[in-house]
This record gives C-alpha cells, sequence and structure tokens, in this order.
C-alpha cells in the first residue's frame, strides 16, 4: 500500500477528534461573536444610539483581552490536557455569552463583557482543538486541520442568518441567548463523547491499532514529545516572521468580514440581501480550509499560503470600484474568504513543522495573541474609517497593501524542522 493511501487511514481512528473539533472551534469564540457582531451593529444602534466604530471597538478591547490570555491558556492546556481545558471553556464560553442579553446601553458594561468572554472564552480557539488534532494526524495533518477548521465558515454564515433570524422575530437580546445556546447543548456534549488525545487511555488501543496499519516509514523518528520550548521559539527568527505575517493578514482579512454588512449597505444593497452576501464569506472559508488543507500536505506549505494571502488583493480593488453588482460582490466577500479560510490551519500547521509538539499549544497561542491583535483592531479601524469618510474605499487600499506586506515572510522560512 502507498504512503499516500496509508496515510488516509488516520482518518478512519482520528474522525471523532475532527468532527468534535470541527464543531467546537465552529461554535466557539473563534467565530460566533466575530461574525455575528455585523448582525447586532443596526439594532445597538437604534437602541442605544450608538456609531459604527463604537460598537466595532469592542473587538478591540475583546482582542486586547485575547492577547494575554492566549499564552496562558496555551501553556495550562500543554500542562492539564487539552480535554479538561476544552470541556471547561467551552461551558464558561456559553455562559459569557449569554450574559450579552444582559446589556443595559452602558459602554462600560458593554466593553466589560467582551472581556469576560475573552478571559473564559479563550480555550474554545484553536490553540486547544488543533493541538489533538495534531497528535492524531501525522501523514495528513493539514487535510485534517483544515477539516477539523470546517467548522468557522460553516457555523460563521449560519450564525449570521441564524443571528439576523433571531433579532427580526424575537430581539438582539433573544439573539444573544440563542446563539449562546448553540456551544452548550451541541458542542459541549459532543466534545465530552468524542475528543480525546493520544494519551488518553481511553483510545490507547485505538492509538495502537493506528501506528500498526498507517506507514510511517518515510518519516524521520520523532516523539511527540520533541520541539522547542516557548522561550526557545521567541528567540528563533522564524517565529518573528510569522508574527510579520499574521499581523497584517489579520487586519487585512478580519477588518472587512464583521463590517460586510456596512459595506454592502454602502454600496446601495438593502438588508436582507447585505446578510446574504455576507454570509457567504462562511462557505468561502470552508472550501479556503479544504484547498489548503489539501494543498500544504502536498507542497511547501508557506508558498501555498503566499499565493492564497496575495489573492485579495483583487477583493480590495473590487470593493474600492463606485458600484458593485450583486455577483461582483459576491466574488469580492468570497476571495476574502478564501484567505480566511487558510489562516488557522496554516498557523497550526507551521507551529507544529517549525516548533514541533513538546510546547505546541503555549506557542500557538502566543501566536494567536499577535493574530488576535491585527484581527481585533481590523474591524475597529474600518468601521472608524467609514464614520470619519462616508465609504471604505481608503481603508481597501491599505488593506490591499497589508496583503502583500504580510505574505512576503513566509517566503523567508525555509525547510521544515519537525516531521
Amino acid at each position: 500500500m502507498g504512503a499516500d493511501k496509508s496515510g488516509m487511514r488516520e482518518f478512519k481512528y482520528g474522525w471523532p477528534v475532527v468532527g468534535s473539533s470541527a464543531i467546537g472551534i465552529g461554535l466557539g469564540m473563534s467565530p460566533l461573536p466575530f461574525y455575528t457582531i455585523g448582525v447586532f451593529i443596526a439594532p445597538l444602534m437604534k437602541e442605544f444610539g450608538w456609531q459604527v466604530d463604537e460598537i466595532l471597538l469592542a473587538i478591540s478591547v475583546f482582542s486586547i483581552a485575547a492577547f494575554f490570555t492566549s499564552p496562558l491558556i496555551g501553556y495550562l492546556t500543554d500542562k492539564i490536557g487539552v480535554r479538561k481545558m476544552v470541556l471547561a471553556s467551552i461551558l464558561t464560553f456559553g455562559l459569557s455569552f449569554m450574559a450579552f442579553s444582559l446589556n443595559n446601553g452602558s459602554m462600560t458594561l458593554y466593553f466589560g463583557l467582551w472581556v469576560m468572554l475573552a478571559l473564559l472564552g479563550t480555550g474554545t480557539l484553536p490553540i486547544t482543538w488543533t493541538r489533538a488534532v495534531n497528535r492524531w494526524f501525522t501523514k495528513k495533518r493539514g487535510l485534517a486541520l483544515g477539516f477539523s477548521l470546517l467548522g468557522t465558515g460553516l457555523f460563521g454564515a449560519f450564525a449570521k442568518l441564524y443571528a439576523a433570524y433571531l433579532i427580526e422575530h424575537y430581539g438582539w437580546r433573544e439573539a444573544y441567548i440563542g446563539l449562546a445556546l448553540l456551544p452548550l447543548l451541541i458542542s459541549l456534549p459532543l466534545a465530552f463523547f468524542f475528543f480525546r488525545d493520544v494519551d488518553d487511555p481511553k483510545v490507547a488501543d485505538k492509538v495502537a491499532a493506528m501506528k500498526s496499519e498507517v506507514d510511517y516509514s518515510d518519516l524521520e523518528e520523532q516523539s511527540g514529545a520533541e520541539g522547542m520550548s516557548l522561550k526557545e521559539a521567541i528567540r528563533d527568527v522564524k517565529f518573528w516572521l510569522l508574527i510579520l505575517t499574521f499581523i497584517p493578514i489579520s487586519f487585512a482579512v478580519g477588518g472587512p468580514i464583521p463590517n460586510f454588512e456596512t459595506i454592502l449597505g454602502s454600496k446601495g444593497f438593502d438588508t436582507s440581501d447585505a446578510v446574504v452576501l455576507a454570509s457567504v464569506v462562511g462557505y468561502s472559508v470552508v472550501v479556503g480550509r479544504l484547498i489548503g488543507g489539501y494543498l500544504i500536505d502536498k507542497l511547501w506549505a508557506p508558498g501555498v499560503t503566499f499565493v492564497i494571502f496575495i489573492i485579495p488583493v483583487i477583493a480590495c480593488y473590487l470593493f474600492r470600484l463606485p458600484d458593485l453588482s450583486y455577483w461582483t460582490a459576491m466574488a469580492a466577500v468570497a476571495i476574502i474568504g478564501l484567505s480566511a479560510g487558510v489562516e488557522y490551519d496554516v498557523m497550526a500547521f507551521l507551529v507544529s513543522k517549525y516548533f514541533g509538539m513538546k510546547n505546541y499549544s503555549a506557542i500557538y497561542g502566543t501566536l494567536y495573541g499577535f493574530f488576535a491583535i491585527g484581527a481585533g483592531f481590523g474591524p475597529w479601524i474600518f468601521g472608524k474609517s467609514f464614520t470619519m469618510t462616508g465609504s471604505y474605499t481608503t481603508i481597501f487600499g491599505y488593506a490591499a497593501i497589508a496583503f502583500i506586506v504580510g505574505a512576503i515572510p513566509l517566503l523567508f522560512l525555509g525547510k521544515y524542522r519537525y516531521q
């Protein structure tokens, strides 16, 4: 049996981890607050008289908090185990997200709720889930990461439409409660029954069977405990090359997504069309995950990612046009989604290949903290630009530059260190 075909047998044993991760990540802190805040802008403006940039500033506050919590959660995950961290975090994330329904018009309370969400929900980010996926999969790691991160696109698209429906029929407070119930009722029980790391005694027989069936002879023998410490990684130039990549890229990708409803509204689309078009980003994220995951297993991952991060310059050009047809707008949104579809899985893949699995979650968490800065301030900067100029034309020009600048450091990463 060929090594490539043998590698697919990893899915025979690792599918419960991939499946529960896909749903857990998809109903976690990464997509739900980020993808749905744009739907809440109009009702919050109407009820409290807030401005677009004021509402989106919460994402920046949220990201500053995540900058500090991500490395800590990564460190604790490495110490206490990924399963314990995931189960506790799903519960606290759901309850803290539900608390948004208590907003009384106080900006202090509003920002405080976002800080609480970051403190209690960080364990639902890919930082935790992808640790187990990386340890179950070696031959098909990129594809497995792509599948496990599909949930961000699928549930991101669904969450926009679901939240819009709840707001229209019940109100924005009820919409927050309805969104918060998703992780509590769906991902929590699935994680409890199906999400286990390779060192869990309950899956020892499955791990042994997988190792006996999959041909790893073409790989250098390395234990899952090999790799750099966080301190060693921080001293490494490749760590800083990744930061130079993901800060501008996360700004350029993360900035438009919560603003899509407003961006499309400024182009003349009515609310219902804007929500439907904005939801396309979720579906294109799914396509990006699958294509990216497949290609980074076959080719040099930094080169693949460089190409995918350059393509959205086209979308930035399209959004700068004075008039957009329905299908042109859909294409522009989809292109942004494709690039968003490779961020998390490529980051997870590159951490495992360049820094190893010894302190994977701590290193990934620290990188994610920097990623969160770009993704957090991007929406506010986009919203502020719109408030000041009445359009998004100028900011999309800067986003195009950010895509180019962020893609270039990937080309200097060199060959992989760890198989």
